[in-house]
């Protein structure tokens, strides 16, 4: 069964994305910087990021192979912004570059097939039976999107009341699919990580596209917690642990329009 969120039932581990499981997987001490500039260069296989002059390589040993120049560019500047004693994995772009090729590329089929699963349970259709108020504020928020969704992709999705899980039509499930598989690795990693942590298809793809601003797509996924937080106050921990996922989102929403950029 899924929450409202488009996840898990709560009693099971939360899924995490290949750029958190890299993040896991990767994480070592702090380390003391040995370069004096980084550099974005063409390569034979896309563009790449230098330290002075010698190529960078992914954590699994890989060559860079970036797509897009404003992305080697971002990753570069990410290097050059480092201070004397830095962590790799502060670093927004080249964390996401690095998991896009050592991660996703070679599972692209399976990853891509875990983000379009969530446009079935997407968070955008569940909603609450009451009180009106919050009803109100989630089809005023919601409803647009799921109307882009509609009428630019073809994809109509159903919506119900509470937390029972409601089908989708086929057509809108294909349709979904198809958009997703479409992608190649450096645009599913961003798209993942949006989607994963709004706990929407919907949004993901909204702010992938340009059609939704990243600060307020993260504002639209969060109607239900703001308020909550509104009625009954707001809890430290689970505040500090959303702004870290609010930075997350935005990173990758940074990633993504940057790719734009092709």
């Amino acid at each position: 069964m899924s929450d409202r969120r488009g996840a898990p039932d709560p009693r099971t581990p939360e899924p995490r994305t290949p750029e958190q499981i890299a993040r896991a997987a990767d994480a070592r001490p702090v380390r003391r910087r040995f370069w004096s500039e980084a550099l974005a260069l063409e390569t034979s296989s896309g563009w790449g990021v230098a330290l002075d002059g010698k190529p960078l390589q992914t954590p699994a040993r890989a060559a860079l192979a970036i797509p897009v120049r404003a992305v080697a560019e971002a990753m570069a500047a990410e290097w050059n912004g480092a201070g004397e004693a830095f962590d790799p994995l502060a670093m927004p772009i080249t964390r996401a570059v690095n998991t896009a090729i050592d991660r996703v590329a070679p599972n692209r089929a399976a990853v891509a097939a875990e983000v379009a699963a969530y446009g079935e349970s997407d968070l955008l259709c569940y909603r609450a039976e009451a009180p009106e108020a919050l009803v109100s504020r989630e089809a005023a928020a919601w409803d647009p999107w799921l109307a882009w969704m509609r009428e630019t992709w073809g994809a109509p999705l159903v919506c119900a009341s509470g937390v029972l899980h409601v089908e989708q039509p086929p057509t809108s499930v294909a349709r979904l699919r198809a958009l997703v598989a479409g992608r190649d690795a450096f645009a599913l990693t961003p798209l993942h990580e949006m989607v994963a942590l709004s706990g929407s298809l919907v949004l993901g793809l909204a702010v992938a596209e340009g059609a939704l601003d990243p600060a307020e797509g993260w504002a639209i996924s969060r109607v239900d917690e703001t308020w909550q937080a509104e009625q009954w106050g707001e809890d430290a921990e689970a505040a500090g642990a959303a702004a870290r996922k609010a930075a997350d989102f935005a990173a990758a929403a940074r990633l993504a329009a940057l790719l734009k950029a092709r």
